[in-house]
């Protein structure tokens, strides 16, 4: 059985996305308050997986999870690109007009604020968890609340779906990516043939045009750039560091490119080479 970490309470996103990635497989997910806490579980035990959000279509990147992920030894293995739709769910026997208040994190009220509109009659409460807020419901027999959470979690917590579909924007997806110690990495990761994507990260020195020569080679290569981020580098002025996610048709290309831009580069750390996903709907 895999034990996969994830940052929130059972059914939460994470939760959901953890089944989805190893559907048919038998795993068990263990619950982290917060996404520090989630990678100190990972370094303390080599056996655990570990699965993080690292962007979302709306919110953007999470740059914090960026840095966990630079500053820790895990590899990523895999990646999963989920939609993200909610639902409102309350008690059994429960309607609409009934309820006086939900409750949800603070990203799903605001995803799903058309919807609340609609319903000025609710309280909005925020929530440190979107199944957090369901468990609550359940656990504390809340009658007239309703939580804003996933279909997943409302079916773990015995919750009726009162509407589905309520978020906003229906082109909400979270990219999520799929970790592991190193020795944990080269045993259960993708075979080489199957690597198209990987994810690195470098700084560079403060001088003309020093991103646009490293961004020509790997053009040269054939190497496509599907993400880049930059942040500061505390304490170097005017330094950055880029967070790049590439994918290739050519392992062996890739490998190459790389070798050819390290002179160019500082500080080169690979995150992880794995097969892109597709989106999961």
């Amino acid at each position: 059985m895999k034990k996969v970490t994830i940052q929130g309470v059972a059914g939460c996103y994470h939760d959901a996305a953890a089944h989805l990635f190893f559907d048919g497989e038998e795993i068990k997910t263990l619950p982290c308050e917060t996404f520090p806490i989630m990678f100190d579980t990972l370094s303390t035990d080599a056996s655990l997986l570990g699965i993080v959000a690292i962007e979302n279509t709306i919110a953007g990147s999470l740059l914090q999870n960026h840095e966990l992920l630079r500053q820790s030894n895990l590899r990523i293995i895999g990646e999963l690109k989920m939609r993200i739709s909610h639902v409102l769910a309350a008690l059994p026997g429960q309607s609409i007009d009934a309820l006086s208040e939900v409750n949800s994190h603070p990203m799903a009220l605001m995803q799903c604020e058309q919807f609340l509109r609609r319903h000025p009659n609710l309280k909005i409460v925020e929530h440190h968890d979107t199944a957090g807020s369901a468990k609550d419901i359940l656990e504390k027999n809340l009658q007239g609340h309703a939580a804003i959470c996933g279909e997943y979690a409302a079916n773990l917590y015995g919750l009726d779906i009162l509407e589905k579909g309520i978020e906003t924007n229906k082109r909400n997806f979270t990219r999520f990516l799929i970790i592991a110690d190193p020795l944990l990495a080269a045993e259960i990761g993708p075979c080489e043939r199957d690597i198209n994507k990987a994810s690195i990260v470098f700084s560079l020195p403060h001088t003309h045009g020093a991103l646009s020569k490293v961004l020509t080679i790997l053009s040269f290569y054939d190497i496509n750039l599907s993400k880049i981020q930059s942040t500061p580098i505390v304490g170097r002025e005017w330094e950055y560091r880029f967070y790049v996610d590439v994918t290739f048709d050519s392992f062996v290309r890739y490998h190459q490119a790389i070798e050819a831009v390290r002179p160019l580069i500082k500080d080169l750390k690979i995150l992880g080479e794995y097969a892109e996903a597709q989106i999961t709907h």
